[in-house]
């Protein structure tokens, strides 16, 4: 019979088989950076090919829409 008991509390794992087993146990380690270090959201549910970030100061955002895309900037951007 196996028998695998997980604590977490105490963080142990407790084996009883007569068979060589390997168990692996992991946590979950720090995060990597944010995308903003002022924790500015980003918004690209509307994004599209070839979308461009850019920074949305009504709304606080960072957005990747159709508004700014690569063959806008080129096509008749306002530079």
């Amino acid at each position: 019979m196996t028998s695998v008991n997980v604590s977490t509390s105490k963080n142990t794992v407790t084996v009883n088989e007569g068979d060589a087993t390997i168990i692996t146990v992991a946590t979950q380690g720090p995060q990597g950076a944010q995308f903003s270090s002022t924790n500015t959201g980003l918004t690209d549910s509307g994004k599209v090919n070839n979308s461009i970030i850019y920074y949305d100061s009504t709304s606080a955002t960072f957005k990747a829409d159709a508004t700014r895309t690569v063959e806008n900037l080129v096509d008749g951007g306002s530079f």
